[in-house]
């Protein structure tokens, strides 16, 4: 077994381990008016005065809509065995409804093809957050028919590309897109409802399973269907059973409002319980837990930070140190009487604790509480200030210490009996970091937002080394 807590001693991971990195469309892409493509509501919310840092958009983005066969050929040259990209949902279906724009999928299949060609195995996510601005006026996800939409959005893509692609993402962190969307409102579209959030949450979790439906309706039998969630590790601040309480409430929120019915069909009854002065659910109708309740062929975590918490004063108005983003409201419904902590150690620019046992406590979790489902690992990263140096280029240490702690907790719980088969490295490049605007860097790549010159920096360099070897290379070694 590798001593993962020893940088100087090798890692090394199963051969058929997959090596990618992860990027989505509205922080890439740019050429938000070209080809059909209308808008999103993160066009509508970052052009809204004091939404996003400085006011950035992801109008150019990184350009990627017309750099792509170059980055491609950056994942190539570096080692990569597969890419994670999300579609934009406007760009191929600009109303939410209706028949495609054959351009927008156009854009996806001379990507796809670009990456096979390079033999990197395409990994599409349907929905990283960029709902089409016109579902958002019909009212957006706290809408049921909004689930519906996504259906019929997926058997779109799955028809147009479900041929070449093997392995599908239904939602990316739909905890993010429900309540930092509609009850926090530090993501678009902004709106701050608890009891909408919660709808908002039910309806993302229809369109799960109706999408997964839909997917395997038109593609191959051979391709995996997914999710990538960022289930939560939370912990107590002390034994105290008010704490245990607080830290019960906050997981209920967090991962059992989504694995809750995605995995088991059900909801947590203690979320109900805790939920009743808010909703009353009557919009879970008779047989949408086994429409939810689809066969996962493999479940997606991300994973960045654990979260502790303590019983506290509901009327406290401490700041809330959950480490997503600042709002006078919150992002966790009928939870005021919970207070967040900074967990103790060294910190990304982004403020988060790093904390590798946190991923292996969550691999360790969904190992439980999905036997026999396979995981993949499908964002992990960090965000530090970067620099070019006066010889050019990027030496992001710290980065490369992080990478290197996280993996080896990933092989460790594989020693642990952890069926995980992949890792993607969020990000393959510096991007629009939603709300953050540019101002903060996760990519292995470093772009110049003024020339839109590419750098891999220090780490893309170490890890494409990992992705081709299959063992971590020493830290030092950079």
């Amino acid at each position: 077994m590798p001593d993962s807590e020893n940088p100087a001693t090798a890692v090394t991971f199963p051969p058929a381990f997959l090596w990618g990195a992860a990027t989505s469309a509205y922080q890439i892409e740019g050429a938000v008016r070209e080809d059909g493509r209308t808008p999103s509501i993160w066009d509508t919310f970052s052009h809204t005065p004091g939404k996003t840092a400085g006011g950035e958009t992801g109008d150019i983005a990184v350009d990627h809509y017309h750099r792509y066969r170059d980055d491609v050929a950056l994942m190539a040259e570096l080692g990569l065995g597969a890419y994670r990209f999300s579609i934009s949902w406007s760009r191929v279906q600009p109303t939410g409804r209706g028949p495609a724009v054959q351009k927008g999928l156009d854009f996806y299949r001379r990507l796809v093809d670009e990456l096979l060609a390079k033999n990197i195995k395409p990994a599409v996510t349907l929905y990283h957050w960029d709902l089409p601005q016109e579902l958002e006026d019909a009212g957006g996800w706290p809408e049921r028919d909004t689930a519906y939409r996504f259906a019929e959005y997926a058997q779109i893509v799955g028809e147009a590309l479900g041929d070449r692609v093997e392995q599908w993402i239904t939602l990316n962190e739909p905890w993010c897109s429900a309540f930092l969307g509609y009850a926090s409102g530090v993501h678009a579209p902004g709106r701050t409802d608890p009891a909408a959030s919660l709808r908002a949450a039910h309806h993302l979790n229809l369109a799960h399973g109706l999408g997964a439906s839909a997917l395997r309706s038109v593609m191959p039998a051979r391709n995996m269907v997914a999710v990538s969630l960022n289930s939560s590790v939370v912990r107590p601040l002390s034994q105290d059973p008010a704490d245990l309480a607080a830290a019960r409430r906050i997981d209920d929120l967090a991962n059992g409002v989504f694995h809750g019915p995605m995995l088991h069909g059900a909801y947590p009854e203690s979320l109900y319980v805790a939920t009743a002065g808010l909703t009353d659910w009557d919009y879970v109708l008779d047989g949408d837990l086994e429409l939810i309740n689809q066969p996962l062929d493999a479940l997606g975590l991300n994973y960045y930070t654990p979260a502790l918490v303590s019983a506290a004063d509901a009327s406290a108005k401490a700041p809330r140190a959950d480490g997503h983003g600042a709002s006078d409201h919150s992002p966790w419904p009928a939870a005021d009487d919970v207070a967040f902590h900074q967990t103790p150690g060294d910190r990304t620019e982004m403020g988060w604790t790093i904390d590798p046992t946190g991923l292996h406590e969550l691999i360790m979790r969904y190992t439980q509480e999905a036997p026999g489902l396979p995981l993949y690992i499908t964002e992990n990263g960090a965000a530090y200030d970067d620099k070019i140096d006066s010889d050019g280029r990027v030496h992001d240490p710290e980065r490369v210490a992080y990478l290197h702690g996280h993996l080896s907790a990933v092989r460790r719980a594989i020693d642990d009996g952890a069926d995980v088969r992949g890792y993607y490295l969020w990000s393959l490049m510096d991007n629009f970091e939603w709300s953050y605007g540019y101002g903060k860097r996760f990519g292995a790549v470093y772009v110049d937002y003024a020339t839109l010159e590419r750098t891999p920096k220090t780490s893309a360099r170490w890890y494409g080394r990992a992705a081709r070897t299959g063992a971590l290379p020493e830290v030092e070694a950079v």
